[in-house]
């Protein structure tokens, strides 16, 4: 494994930073790991339920750490302000090299390296959902959402949506996926950034933790592909965050949408 110098001993801590580099052809946000050898297949897995209103999905990814990839269970999490969107992070092949870009949150979702991660995520643009103000609408045909307790709903399909089963997990290189940057989201590449919340953090290292998410042991089939919530993985009695309550109490009140 080659580490840059970028943000040295932290990555083996399981910590990872959105760190702007460069502004080439290829957006470099948040590269810090970079490794010889492919991540696995996706592994395919049902989307929990939404646990509540102003949740967004995070999908699951393989990391890497001294042992190996390992899985890190999609989840929903709570942004950390209004109006933000979850771009996913993604592996890109460079230079003989599978180099990790971590993802982030921001006003539009940004280059994911065509990855088709599903749930909203196809390889390009985002369809699972967007904000109205300090309202997040789920459409709930690529969502998994109780419409009795969750209102701000829309039912829509994409047309160039391309939810395949194509489970390839890397861009570039030999049988990855052959995808570029459009100039919307070049652009969004170049704005400013949020990185992952810390509850994201700790959701990543508890999966860094756990050994039966390293794919030399589960064969890319991990137990757990997927939480509710993330810390601890699996749990749906986690404690309440204030930013739930703050978000629900802010769309209790409002009727169902029926599309944007």
């Amino acid at each position: 494994m080659r580490i840059t110098s970028l943000v040295g001993s932290m990555v083996l801590a399981g910590v990872f930073l959105v760190i702007p580099v460069g502004s080439g052809a290829m957006p470099r946000v948040g590269v810090v790991v970079s490794v010889r050898v492919a991540p696995p297949i996706l592994p395919v897995y049902a989307q929990p339920i939404c646990p509540g209103a102003g949740y967004i999905w995070e999908p699951g990814y393989w990391a890497y750490s001294d042992e190996g990839y390992y899985w890190v269970p999609g989840t929903w999490v709570l942004p950390p302000r209004f109006g933000l969107l979850w771009t996913p992070g993604y592996w890109g092949f460079a230079d003989g090299l599978y180099v990790w870009h971590v993802g982030y949150w921001g006003p539009a979702v940004g280059f994911y390296g065509g990855i088709d991660y599903g749930f909203g995520y196809p390889g390009s643009g985002f369809y699972g959902g967007y904000w109205r103000g300090d309202r997040y609408f789920y459409n709930t045909r690529v969502t998994n959402v109780n419409r009795t307790i969750i209102h701000n709903v829309y039912d829509t399909n994409v047309s160039n949506q391309r939810e395949s089963t194509n489970r390839v997990s890397f861009n570039g290189g030999p049988h990855g996926v052959n995808a570029r940057p459009t100039s919307s989201q070049l652009s969004s590449a170049r704005q400013r950034h949020v990185p992952m919340t810390s509850e994201q953090r700790q959701h990543q290292r508890a999966a860094s933790t756990n050994r039966t998410m390293l794919a030399s042991l589960n064969h890319g089939r991990p137990d757990v592909a997927a939480s509710t919530r993330p810390k601890p993985l699996g749990n749906r009695s986690a404690a309440p965050d204030n930013r739930a309550v703050a978000i629900r109490l802010a769309s209790s009140c409002n009727d169902s949408d029926s599309g944007k």
